[in-house]
């Protein structure tokens, strides 16, 4: 098997914490593609137009390894990299900062807030916590162990070398991380706690909630009572699992869904964020073995959902977390 060759560095910096794209020119066995413009409008005319490719071409947005611009009438090279940075659309400021629970050489702890994503994905580009972290720490290599939802507030483990960054990932990918979640949801006198609750959960790209099917269990979580008050209980969940949406749907199938979710049990019709009401959520511990050091890892949520009242939802609060 032919060993493949590793990319070469970027010559492009970094912009608002985002890397450039790369692309490497593909195979053109039936010669469709004479020039570097050939093959760039082909690509990407359809995304953004003919003229917005021409565009790019003419202001030197796209680059060759050694950082110079390319020329729109270059001949065609397959395997050649290329280098640019897109457009980032407009975003709204998410009006919470990220706080950092714990750095060190190899690692980053953060409390994430909520409204804002980990990762740059879909209309989040540069209003996530990786491009936030990679701007204020000055780590331009930073990136995430695993992901957590952008409506989910609390602590978010980033790798800050990318020699680490698989030993990381493996600890989630192999379900050798406890995670701790709190919540705030109704409180039913009828249900008996603690519950495990196993389900078949299947999550379909471009439908926003998940849903529960017949089969064979593919999400673990443990339900516990912390407190209660008027009406309200606050909630200790901790996922064997990692589905998408698992503890939201879990919630729900209890038939008490985490306060001011937007999915379950009904899916609210897409608007403006409303700051005040996030949904209560909060990654409250992490605890691991350090795949490096052999250290016995635990992390606290410097984040709090406050406390439960009899007058409404409860708010997020927190040493992290700000207008």
């Amino acid at each position: 098997m032919r060993r493949r060759t590793k990319p070469p560095a970027a010559p492009l910096p970094q912009r608002a914490g985002i890397d450039p794209v790369r692309l490497r020119l593909p195979a053109d066995p039936g010669g469709s593609w004479t020039t570097v413009r050939d093959h760039l409008v082909g690509r990407y005319a359809a995304a953004i137009g003919e003229g917005q490719v021409d565009a790019m071409l003419a202001e030197g947005r796209f680059v060759g390894a050694d950082g110079v611009p390319v020329a729109a009438d270059e001949p065609y090279a397959e395997g050649r990299y290329l280098w640019f940075h897109r457009d980032f659309p407009a975003e709204e400021r998410v009006p919470f900062e990220v706080g950092v629970v714990y750095r060190d050489e190899r690692i980053v702890v953060a409390d994430k807030p909520h409204f804002l994503a980990t990762t740059p994905r879909g209309r989040h580009v540069t209003e996530t916590a990786l491009a936030r972290l990679r701007r204020d720490l000055g780590l331009p290599a930073l990136q995430p162990a695993h992901r957590l939802d952008r409506l989910t507030a609390g602590l978010a483990l980033f790798v800050v070398r990318p020699e680490d960054r698989g030993a990381y990932q493996t600890l989630f990918r192999d379900r050798r991380v406890r995670k701790e979640y709190e919540a705030v949801a109704p409180y039913d006198p009828d249900l008996a706690l603690p519950v495990t609750v196993r389900s078949r959960i299947v999550k379909e790209r471009g439908v926003l909630a998940a849903r529960e099917e017949p089969g064979e269990p593919n999400s673990v979580s443990r339900v516990e009572l912390l407190e209660r008050r008027a009406g309200l209980g606050r909630y200790r969940l901790v996922p064997e699992t990692g589905q998408t949406h698992q503890l939201r749907v879990h919630m729900n199938r209890l038939g008490i869904p985490i306060l001011d979710d937007p999915l379950y049990p009904v899916v609210r019709e897409d608007g403006t964020e409303d700051y005040a009401r996030p949904l209560r959520l909060l990654a409250r511990v992490l605890e691991f073995t350090d795949p490096v050091t052999g250290e016995e890892r635990r992390f606290v949520s410097g984040l709090a959902l406050g406390e439960l009242s009899a007058r409404g939802p409860v708010s997020a609060e927190g040493n992290t977390g700000g207008n």
